[in-house]
């Protein structure tokens, strides 16, 4: 597998870590593969990620619960103790903030069980993404809270190549501009497989596994 590069922010702390090469997704092929396993696991990294992307919610918007896909529960946890810090900007300041995740059945389509559902009934839900390339798992993600009765308040990710999924401005820490040649085809429009170039991993939120 080809060399790990790292991009780095203006926050010390917060950096992409990146590989160049041939990947599958479970929706795309790209020629990048984008690894926030760490941004995910581990602590400092965490809340570096949460304190740039709070920035986008805690003066306007009023989060009840955080729907936290592809892993996200740490940096989930992260931003709901931002959002609720004792600060007069903060609109959420000493309020209760759920942090969730889904359920996943055939077709990848979402539920959530009874005990979940007061938690996005009535509430206006964040959804928490690792990235969002096609959109698709955010898309599935505001069809649930609409159909548990909530309402979503927005959708931020570590990196993401759109700037909104069914009207919803995508707020992320990284985009394509920040590695330059990105690219993402649909799998059998992929210049790289008509190029003969085999694929070099299968790549989900869990991470990689090579070919």
């Amino acid at each position: 597998m080809a060399k790990e590069i790292k991009i780095r922010t203006r926050n010390q702390d917060v950096f992409l870590r990146v590989r160049k090469g041939h990947f599958a997704t479970m929706h795309s092929h790209t020629n990048y593969f984008i690894d926030v396993t760490t941004q995910k696991m581990r602590l400092s990294e965490a809340k570096a990620v949460a304190q740039e992307l709070v920035e986008n919610y805690k003066m306007h918007t009023i989060v009840d619960t955080i729907l936290c896909i592809d892993g996200m529960e740490v940096v989930g946890t992260c931003i709901a103790e931002e959002l609720t810090k004792d600060e007069y900007v903060n609109m959420n300041a000493h309020r209760t903030i759920y942090v969730i995740s889904p359920e996943y059945i055939t077709g990848g389509q979402i539920m959530f069980r009874d005990n979940l559902v007061p938690m996005l009934a009535g509430k206006h839900v964040l959804v928490l993404a690792a990235s969002v390339t096609t959109g698709k798992s955010v898309l599935a993600a505001i069809d649930a809270i609409k159909y548990y009765g909530g309402t979503t308040v927005g959708v931020a990710s570590i990196f993401a190549t759109v700037d909104e999924c069914d009207g919803q401005p995508v707020n992320s820490v990284f985009n394509p501009n920040d590695l330059g040649d990105y690219e993402s085809y649909k799998p059998h429009q992929c210049p790289i497989c008509q190029r003969g170039i085999k694929i070099e991993a299968l790549v989900n939120s869990f991470g990689y596994s090579s070919l």
